[in-house]
């Protein structure tokens, strides 16, 4: 090692009783030289062995001796013999006689051992696979300190002739020091034998060296890449073993159900107490939130088992990053006494300079591996909570489904989940905060002794004022929140309804009430707006209030306390650490609470009630022939543990390839049977065992949001023979033909882009290709046409269909296939009535006799294909589908591109994740940067004289701040007379006159620009509403709800709240940068040298990070919407997975989507990081500029000015970085406001209202309506859907249309409403032209009562009287007409009774009436009934037709028929096939024709 030189010999070295400058202490050669010896041996030899420990436990694999590692060691061994020469030489001198000091021995001698330390270390780690050291790194960082002093120390007193020994150590050590040093700058080669596997596109994290890990520098390739093109899927890293969903989600499973099972042996005897007395306990509002059934200790400990080294290590970087943040205050206070001495060398001057860089770059480098280290936490345990929650919803029961909507699923992944892991930031914002405090109040003592407690009265009385201003916008926020939700619920019922409100004309009633919504949210908003001005510059201007009360205090009450520069700018840079505490505790506190009432809804629904394993025994051998595969003996069942049986002593054995039916009247317990066989109920009694694979269709269709292949196969290898016959057997060829794509057509998400019929026959189509032993068939041919129905019982179901020889078990409600089943089973309020063959059942005239008699009724639809009504199962779901049966239309399907089967059976789309699952209309992704256009689309809308407004207060305010802080230099630098300074009064007010403007002026620019970002959004609002209501019929069929639904919620929000609030966020930190430079500039002439690249540097990094980060967000973004979609689809078909014991499929799924998630969140978080440490280095260079400057200029500078621009610039170092954050994010949430102007240039309706229109009121008088070669398509690319049409209707007359499928009857109804434009000929209504008439006035004549009843949110008086038309008389009256005035007079409000969502709470029928009291009022001289008696009993039926007859008995009615039956009292029927009018007469007279509509009537079993 070097020589010690000079030893620390002498009285005056530690006398610590002469009055000396602390400088002289803390920069002698001496105290540097000390330091030099003994840190770097103490730091080795702490944290050695603890490393030594740690790569023992998580080794690499080994690397080869590469020329990197070999010349460390050459090196190595050069210093172990350099200090034994030391020694050595120091041990001769000493048996020569020669005196030598203790040191001279003592330190080599510790050099040695620590040196030999390191060199077994560099071993080791080429052992353990470490290709790249910090602890070694540090060390020689802290080696190169002593022999850098003591060959400083030699060279300048020389002397080499008299110990050339010592010189030549010192010189050799130093250079030997910096070669390793440098060798420890670079990486070794990767390991020989790696333990985890090769990737195809590693992360460069475990290639880049200590310094570029410790600067994130290994991100630079990714981000400039980003820059230079448009980041795809492929430019992400693959994603490492340690933050994949399979380690994650096993490790966080694992220790949650250790957790959980530890927890129910010590509180079971509490919960079944509680589970004992809860049936009189209210319903939370909450989903989840069961206060008395917390479950957080478990989860809270598997949590923390999981992650707690990560988060300790990370909370032991920000400890230290926070001592370096409180050396920077006592540097400066050094800095400023080196100025203000006139005697001090410069060389002290350019040590504390670079002190005050290093300390502010080591803070930097530990805070933001901190901040590395706890969002990768946050990442890992986003990834492990939501892959527990997904294996949750793969398991839960039944009833747990039943007590839990998708929407609070779905809500729990992307709602609380994100709560819960952005939390761990703030958990050290819980204790850390108070330390600073206590500190910062220990430095404003010493520095301004007692005056230092008027601090902590000013900030406990701007507490209470903080408080209570977040309670009050709290308050308005709620208001806000409750308006926002009431407006989503209003748009998204109408969007869902649009035909309906089109068909009506009462757009118009319903902007009305969406901008009324809009107005009050917006005023909520606007009052919230400014109180958060005023807490926004509360905290802005607590420092200046303080400091003001301060020093007034501190100058003028107390004697001899001048300010000088020391005491005015180091108070002011320790008030800011103290004003950043104060914000971030309470903030802290906010984000805690937040994230534990997302932590408890997690926990609460971890511990929901789930499936049974044993309620089922089930065998995957099949069996044979002539045995039972199905055995149910004494079978009691529930839907869940604590709800009555559903299902009460069954007993039911099926023989092996038996066609089993199940019928009874709705609710008996069709569907709970299958669910039991299933095992999805909760078996309270008996046993239930199956044998041979089973194969489930649910009553309610589920398909996937990927292409039909997959949704066939599901999991399965293709088999393109059999896929062909299962689609020609479930009737799916005709749709898959349609379309260009073929088998790869997507299906779009919940099956939008699908009919009814087709997503059942989708669904049995899945159940067919499993080739299963056992099937379970709920009801598939309800939503099917009558020769649908008979095609697939016959080629599918019946006894010669696909199936033949397997065991079927099918409930239905299609009567007429019965006689086909080799057994029947007939229920009845949970148990069964009989059972048998049919015709042992015909003969025994019971339960099933009695349900053939019903159908037979007329009115009723059992006989026919058709589905049941509204009334609701035990399961609370409808028995049919009775809104969607029969309106089957060709798959409005959009093909993938480039899509092979392959690629489709691996679940996850990687090239295109935005564009997958899209049917039509496909929603705008945005690549680059944004255009200038669009931000001036914002400015204009804010109006260009507020931005200039804004703008303009917003530079008054921080010229108001640069003369705050020059005046507060002139103060500390007035002269002292008598231990007083004679201005100080003049300089206090002024001071204090100067910060009032700075805080008015900077409440006047951020109100600005918050009321302006306000009128902007309510303008563009106004806009989009507009667009969306103008567009016609066919862009809602083309676009998806959710891609409208986003524009009025998500983009909406982000334009109201996230532009103005970053946009103001930006000008603050865009302007105190421009103040900054222009402080540093002014004081210090000679920093521009340094400022332009500085600047320039600035500008790069700013251009690099907002073209990388903007395209990573939207990446993430796509891949966010992909998992939540994924959980709610799983959710929805969870009972269809585990039929098909198809868990572990969908849970690989799940985990490659939230991986492909993670690829694009890493970089992200590594972007950040990036960005932050690199210009927080540039910060700390401005710092380091500042500093030397002023050495240089010593003798020009006074104290006061210097501190003001060391200060300043000390302030800016996370300024940079927010300034940039804040474009980045302005740039992102930007992109909202042009996908609200993306319907701006869509196609347009007609007209509403025409100033001149040929029809006079009252128009039409008669009725009559005329169809001249009327022909209509549905998008200009396809054909003609209708074409040559041509009949007349008389008025008064009741006229049916009749067809198949897609024959065209309801694009005639279109057609009269003008929902669709004619594309050739037209129709004349009373002689008039309906083209020539205004779209409201021809819509508003005309009345339609469609198939499914309709209720929007609102008053029930509104529901019937949308246009305000009709008095309350005329209401009772038309509610008398249809027999619900009883009903309505007993709801609470009467008419002004709230309709929830679209009224749930009112049956099907009770709707369906209310409904047709409308269109009593409407009472219009033509009524279009879209077969509105479909879904409703009986008794409604006969209801309806009396109304009608009584009612509309001259009026012109078009009846349109899914179901022949309701034609047949028509006087004329009109038939349609292939969109062509294929016969015409009564239907006497067509049935003796025996034509198209004799075989209609046939495939119905009406001949």
């Amino acid at each position: 090692m070097a020589a010690p030189g000079e030893p620390c010999e002498g009285p005056g070295v530690w006398n610590q009783t002469e009055p000396m400058p602390a400088t002289a202490h803390l920069l002698s050669l001496c105290f540097l030289k000390t330091a030099g010896v003994w840190v770097p041996p103490l730091y080795l030899w702490v944290i050695g062995p603890i490393y030594l420990l740690y790569i023992h436990h998580h080794g690499k694999g080994y690397l080869r001796m590469s020329p990197l590692f070999k010349a460390k060691m050459v090196l190595g061994f050069a210093l172990i013999i350099l200090c034994t020469s030391s020694v050595s030489v120091a041990l001769w001198r000493i048996q020569q006689g020669t005196p030598q000091a203790s040191e001279f021995l003592i330190h080599p001698t510790v050099w040695l051992t620590t040196m030999s330390f390191a060199v077994f270390l560099i071993h080791a780690e080429r052992k353990q696979g470490v290709r790249a050291s910090g602890v070694l790194f540090g060390y020689w960082l802290f080696c190169f300190l002593q022999p850098a002093t003591s060959a400083a120390q030699q060279a300048l007193q020389g002397g080499f002739q008299s110990d050339p020994f010592y010189h030549l150590t010192a010189y050799l050590c130093l250079s030997l020091v910096v070669a390793q040093f440098v060798l420890f700058c670079c990486t070794d080669r990767p390991p020989f034998f790696p333990k985890d596997p090769q990737q195809s596109n590693p992360c460069p994290e475990a290639g880049a060296s200590f310094p570029s890990k410790a600067m994130f520098w290994w991100v630079s390739g990714l981000v400039w890449r980003g820059y230079r093109t448009s980041l795809g899927p492929k430019d992400l890293w693959s994603l490492g073993r340690e933050n994949s969903s399979a380690e994650l989600v096993s490790q966080l499973e694992r220790e949650w159900t250790k957790n959980r099972s530890v927890a129910q042996r010590t509180t079971k005897p509490t919960a079944d107490k509680r589970r004992g007395s809860r049936g009189m306990e209210a319903p939370e509002t909450e989903a989840f939130v069961r206060q008395e059934e917390s479950k957080r200790g478990p989860l809270l400990r598997a949590i923390w088992r999981m992650f707690r080294s990560t988060f300790l290590l990370g909370t032991l970087s920000l400890i230290i990053s926070d001592v370096f943040r409180f050396t920077v205050p006592k540097l400066l206070s050094l800095f400023l006494e080196f100025i203000g001495d006139p005697k001090a060398p410069s060389w002290q001057g350019y040590l504390l300079a670079v002190l005050m860089f290093l300390s502010a770059l080591l803070q930097t480098l530990f805070e933001q591996q901190h901040m590395y280290r706890l969002k990768l936490l946050q990442m890992r345990l986003q990834t492990a909570i939501t892959g527990l929650v997904y294996r949750k919803v793969l398991a839960l029961s039944s009833g747990s489904r039943k007590a839990s909507a998708v929407g609070d699923v779905v809500n729990l992944v992307s709602v609380d989940v994100q709560r819960l892991s952005e939390s761990i930031i703030y958990l050290n914002g819980l204790w850390l905060p108070l330390f600073w405090i206590g500190i910062c109040f220990v430095y404003l003592w010493q520095l301004l002794g007692p005056s230092a407690l008027i601090a902590i009265v000013v900030f406990l009385s701007l507490l209470p004022v903080n408080f209570l201003l977040t309670k009050k916008r709290n308050r308005h926020q709620e208001e806000q929140m409750r308006q926002k939700d009431s407006r989503a619920r209003l748009t998204s019922c109408i969007l869902r309804n649009v035909r309906m409100v089109k068909s009506h004309a009462w757009e118009g009633a319903f902007l009305d009430r969406i901008m009324r919504i809009r107005g009050q949210e917006l005023h909520a908003l606007k009052t919230s707006s400014l109180l958060f001005s005023v807490s926004l510059v509360s905290f802005q201007v607590s420092t200046f209030l303080v400091a003001l009360v301060v020093f007034a205090v501190h100058t003028l009450v107390a004697k001899d306390n001048a300010m000088d520069a020391e005491k005015a700018f180091v108070t002011l840079t320790v008030l800011n650490i103290l004003n950043k505490a104060q914000a971030f505790l309470p903030f802290s506190i906010h984000s805690v609470v937040q994230a534990r009432v997302s932590f408890d809804r997690l926990a609460a629904f971890l511990c929901l009630e789930e499936v049974d394993p044993g309620a089922m025994d089930s065998c995957f051998s099949k069996c044979s022939a002539g045995e039972n595969c199905i055995s149910v003996r004494e079978g009691t069942f529930a839907w869940s543990r604590e709800s009555p049986a559903c299902l009460r002593r069954i007993n039911l054995t099926v023989p092996q390839g038996c066609l089993l039916a199940v019928v009874g009247p709705v609710g008996a317990g069709k569907s709970s049977l299958l669910s039991a066989l299933l095992g999805e109920l909760s078996k309270e009694e008996g046993s239930v065992s199956i044998k041979g694979p089973v194969a489930y269709v649910p009553q309610e269709a589920w398909v996937q949001n990927t292409s039909l292949v997959e949704n066939v196969c599901f999991g399965q290898e293709l088999d393109p023979l059999w896929l062909d016959r299962v689609l020609e057997a479930c009737a799916l060829w005709p749709d898959v033909g349609s379309s260009p794509a073929g088998v790869h057509t997507q299906i779009g998400e919940q099956g939008m882009n699908l009919s009814g019929g087709q997503k059942q026959r989708l669904s049995l189509a899945r159940a067919v290709y499993r080739k299963a032993a056992v099937y379970l068939l709920d009801d598939p041919l309800a939503a099917l046409d009558a020769h649908v129905t008979q095609h697939v019982f016959n080629q599918v179901i019946g006894p010669h269909g696909l199936l033949q020889g397997t065991t079927r078990i099918l409930v239905t409600h299609t009567l007429h296939v019965l006689p086909q089943a080799d057994w029947i089973v007939v229920l009845e309020d949970g148990t069964i009535a009989e059972m048998g063959s049919y015709q042992q059942l015909l003969r025994g005239k019971g339960a099933l006799v009695g349900l053939l008699d019903r159908a037979s009724q007329p009115g009723e639809r059992g006989g026919e294909a058709a589905p049941t009504g509204g009334t609701k199962d035990l399961r609370g779901s409808a028995g049919g589908r009775g809104p969607t049966s029969g309106q089957e239309r060709p798959m409005m399907l959009v093909p993938e591109k480039d899509s092979t089967t392959s690629e489709a059976q691996k679940g996850v789309l990687l090239d295109d994740p935005e564009g997958a699952g899209r049917p039509t209309g496909q929603d705008s992704v945005q690549y680059g940067r944004v255009q200038a256009a669009v931000y001036l689309t914002y400015l204009r809308a804010v109006g260009i004289p507020l931005c200039l407004y804004a703008l303009f207060l917003f530079l008054c305010q921080q010229v108001a701040s640069f003369c705050r802080g020059y005046w507060l230099s002139l103060w500390a630098d007035d002269p002292t007379v008598d231990g007083r300074q004679m201005q100080a009064a003049m300089r206090g007010w002024v001071f204090g006159l100067l910060g009032c403007l700075q805080a008015i002026g900077l409440f006047a620019s951020m109100a600005t620009v918050l009321l302006g970002g306000i009128r902007a959004s309510s303008m563009l609002f106004r806009q989009l509403l507009w667009d969306v209501a103008q567009s016609p019929i066919g862009f809602f069929e083309q676009t998806p709800i959710g891609n409208l639904l986003n524009r009025f919620s998500k983009e909406t929000d982000i334009v109201d709240v996230d532009i103005p609030d970053k946009l103001r966020s930006l000008l603050i930190y865009a302007l105190g940068l421009l103040e900054v430079s222009l402080v540093v500039t002014v004081v210090t002439p000679l920093a521009v040298v340094a400022l332009l690249p500085l600047l320039l540097l600035y500008a790069g990094f700013q251009s690099l990070y907002v073209a990388s980060s903007c395209q990573l967000k939207r990446l993430e973004s796509a891949r966010h919407s992909f998992v939540c979609s994924h959980v709610a689809e799983t959710f929805q078909g969870s009972a269809v997975v585990r039929a098909f014991r198809a868990q572990d499929l969908f849970v690989a799924q799940n985990d490659a989507y939230v991986d492909e998630r993670q690829r694009a969140s890493f970089p992200r978080l590594v972007a950040d990081r990036w960005l932050a440490a690199n210009l927080e280095l540039l910060g700390n260079g401005l710092v380091f500029v500042a500093a030397v400057c002023a050495v240089q200029s010593k003798a020009h500078l006074s104290a006061g000015l210097v501190g003001f621009s060391v200060s300043a610039a000390l302030q800016v170092t996370q300024t940079l970085q927010w300034a940039v954050r804040s474009w980045t994010d302005l740039e992102s949430s930007i992109v909202s406001v042009e996908r609200m102007k993306d319907y701006a240039w869509t196609p347009k309706e007609a007209p509403w209202r025409l100033p001149t229109c040929a029809a006079r009121p009252p128009w039409p008088h008669r009725g009559q309506i005329e169809f001249r070669d009327f022909g209509l398509r549905y998008r200009p690319e396809l054909p003609l859907a209708v074409r040559g049409v041509s009949f007349r209707i008389h008025a008064g007359e009741k006229v049916g249309i009749a067809g198949r499928t897609g024959a065209g009857k309801s694009s005639l109804a279109g057609g009269l409403l003008r929902l669709r434009e004619a594309a050739e000929g037209g129709v004349w209504i009373d002689g008039v032209p309906i083209a020539d008439v205004g779209l409201h006035m021809l819509r508003s004549r005309i009345t339609i009562i469609p198939q499914d009843p309709i209720l929007f949110p609102g008053s029930l008086r509104m529901n019937l009287d949308m246009l305000h038309e009709h008095t309350d008389e005329a209401i009772w009256a038309a509610l008398e007409t249809v027999q619900l005035r009883a009903l309505v007079a007993s709801l609470p409000g009467q008419l002004h009774y709230e309709c929830a969502s679209q009224g749930d709470e009112l049956s099907v029928g009770q709707k369906q009436l209310l409904c047709l009291a409308r269109a009593l009022l409407r009472k219009t001289q033509i009524l279009i009934l879209d077969e509105a008696t479909a879904a409703v009993d009986p008794g409604t039926e006969l209801q309806m037709q009396a109304a009608l007859g009584s009612w509309f008995a001259q009026c012109t009615v078009l009846l349109i028929a899914h179901r022949l039956r309701s034609v047949m009292d028509c006087a004329r029927v009109l038939v349609m096939d292939k969109g062509q009018v294929a016969e015409s007469g009564s239907p006497a007279q067509l049935l003796a024709q025996k034509g198209l509509f004799y075989r209609l009537a046939q495939e119905s079993g009406l001949v």
